[in-house]
Order: structure tokens, then sequence, then C-alpha cells
């Protein structure tokens, strides 16, 4: 290589890398779908619903055409709607709450514990009392695994038990995760993943899954995606949507599964090295007891006196990307702010939007790379 050519940029996700290592399983396994021609609900379909149920120990599971459809569906098997209140992090991707504001419900934003980023108990109970305020019912809280860590499931179990709130866990990027020895996909009544490419488990284009350990639901959910229909498909009994995962995304995953627990694991090493080249000059992700994370997402926090903008221009010139999620929680956009915030703020969320980066985090982030970016990262801070 030339002495004065720029070194290639170090991914900030690699799907390219995992297609190389499983190209000739998957090419075979779409190609086994082009032969059966069944590209919607095929075997294939059948075969990852019984495979995600095994990998997370939930007994029942729905995949459906994306993360997002997953959320709505469950909301809308529950008969959430206009006049409830259904209680979301601020500090997440908009749809959580898009897809209780989709039901005609309210979706009312809450703070976030400033150590995980992950639902604060404290602010669930002071936003269960500010819906109140505004003549709402509060119906549901959708905690978010954000980034990889599972929320504080038995804290935000326990709230929600006390006030009768249905809890969707918003596990699109925490598929994978553990709490306290289970596998995300069994706490709270339901739980929602996406199986976008980025993901920790991805597929080649949109998807998403739902896991219940309640029959009744699942059956609900099988209903509500294939437009509500009943004994046939032109008897349809409730309102639905065309929210099925089709046939080639489903032999993708199966396929991706069979490496997953390999890729946690090495996700999990590059974190644990990340941690420790960066522990000392910035805020590193701070794991919580009992948690194990799948690192959707590397996310740190910059010191005080470090502009993120520089920080981030800096990195780009040495061939390190880096992303910001999130630069606006979700009650500091345009179509949510008119929507109720839990009572005293969300400071913690916004603070973390001013104040957050995301750095490469992939299962295929070989050694020098990483030693790439921790020196990146501390050339920058110390500049």
């Amino acid at each position: 290589m030339n002495q004065h050519m720029p070194p290639e940029p170090v991914p900030l996700f690699d799907i390219g890398a995992q297609r190389r290592r499983l190209g000739k399983s998957i090419d075979e396994a779409l190609a086994r779908v082009l032969a059966h021609c069944q590209f919607v609900s095929g075997p294939e379909v059948t075969a990852l619903e019984k495979a995600l149920a095994e990998f997370s120990g939930a007994r029942h599971v729905v995949t459906c055409a994306s993360g997002t459809d997953a959320l709505l569906m469950v909301l809308m098997a529950e008969g959430i709607g206009r006049g409830d209140a259904v209680l979301c992090p601020s500090f997440t991707f908009c749809a959580t709450a898009e897809a209780v504001a989709l039901t005609g419900a309210t979706p009312v934003l809450v703070d976030v514990d400033e150590a995980t980023f992950n639902l604060s108990a404290a602010s669930l109970k002071a936003g269960i009392a500010t819906a109140r305020k505004h003549g709402l019912k509060p119906r549901a809280v959708i905690p978010v695994d954000l980034f990889g860590q599972c929320a504080d499931h038995d804290a935000i179990a326990a709230v929600a038990e006390a006030e009768g709130l249905f809890v969707l866990d918003d596990a699109a990027q925490g598929f994978g995760a553990s709490y306290k020895g289970r596998r995300l996909g069994t706490l709270g009544h339901a739980t929602a993943t996406s199986f976008f490419p980025t993901k920790p488990l991805g597929c080649y284009g949109d998807g998403g899954a739902i896991f219940t350990d309640d029959a009744d639901l699942a059956a609900k959910l099988r209903s509500i995606r294939v437009h509500g229909q009943g004994s046939d498909k032109y008897d349809n009994v409730r309102l639905g949507l065309t929210g099925r995962l089709d046939t080639m995304q489903a032999a993708v995953l199966l396929e991706k599964l069979k490496i997953f627990d390999d890729e946690i694991a090495e996700r999990n090493r590059i974190a644990e090295r990340y941690n420790r080249g960066l522990g000392n000059v910035v805020t590193v992700p701070h794991l919580a007891p009992g948690c194990g994370s799948v690192w959707a997402l590397y996310t740190i926090r910059l010191p005080r006196g470090v502009e993120r903008d520089a920080f981030a221009a800096a990195l780009k010139a040495k061939g390190v990307p880096t992303g910001i999620y999130y630069p606006k929680s979700i009650h500091q956009q345009t179509a949510y702010r008119d929507f109720p915030v839990a009572d005293g703020g969300l400071p913690v969320s916004e603070k973390l939007s001013s104040d957050v980066i995301s750095l490469p985090m992939h299962a295929y982030l070989d050694e020098p790379s990483q030693d790439r970016v921790i020196a990146a990262v501390r050339g920058a801070v110390s500049a």
C-alpha cells in the first residue's frame, strides 16, 4: 500500500464479513426457496419460529415484517387505542412511541437511567401519574433493551403489576441478551424484536418477531398479521395488517441463528477490550449486575469540554466512523413534541442526546482494527 494512502475505514457495522463467512450456506438456503417458490409463509418461516422459540425459551414465536410491526401488532391484539396511555422511554428510536401513536393511544414519554440508558422505574411511576392527570388510562409500558442491554425488568414488572400494566418488551436491539440467567423473549407479557440488517441478528431486508408464553395472544397475533383473518382468509374477524415475514428472510435468519451464540461471545470480547482501552478517558457502557448484552451498539459518553462534532471529525480523519444514537430524544422530535412527558421532565434523556457517540461494533472487528479505534478515541480526547 502507498504510505501516503489513508488506511481503509473501519466499518461501523460489517454485514459483508458475516456474508463471506456464511456465503455458501445462505446461497443454498435461498436456492431452496427459489426451488419450492413458497415465497410467503413457506416452510422456512415455520422452521424459524420453532428455532427462535428454542433459542429464547418462549413458548410461542410469531414472525412478522418488521420490528415496528411487532410492536404495533401486540398493541392491536391487546385492544389498546384512543384514551389509553402507553409509557415509553424517550431516549430510544422513535418506533417505540410511533407504534403507540398509530393505534390512537397516547405515548407518555419517561426518562431513563443515566448509567444503563434504559427505562427508569422512578420516572415510570411519575409518567403513570402524568397520564392520569391528562385523563388517560395507563394500559401498558414498553421498556427498551437499548444498545443490546436488558432493561431493569424486575423493577419495571413490580410497577406494572401494581398498576395493572401490560409489559411489552422492545428488544429490537437486545434479542440474544440475558437478564438474570434468562434470555430476552420470556420477560414481560410479550417481547418484540427487529431483524433489520444491522441488528445483532439481522436479515437481508426488514423483519421482526414477537415472543410470548400466552397462547391466546399468539393466536390473535397470527390473525392480525394476515389482515385479521379468522377461519379462512376471507373471514376477517378483527382489524389486521400485512405483517408477514417473507420466506427468503426466514431462510437467511435460519442460517444466521446457527452462528449467533458465537457472534454474541465475540461482541462481548470486543466490548471488554474497548472498556479496558477506553475506560480512563471516556465514560464506557455500564452493564447492570446480572445482565448480559449483545452489544448492538457500543456507545460512549464524552467528557465535558470535548465537542462531539469535532471528536467525530477527528475519528473520521483516522478512518474510524461513528454514529449518534440518538441526537434527539423522542420528546424533542417534531412529530412527538405534543405528547405528554413524565412530571419532572426528562433531563437524563436530554443530557444523553447531547453527549453520546457510538463506535464501530460487530463480531468481525479484529484486534488491529480495535486498536485503531482505541488509539483514535484517546488521541481525539487528549487533543
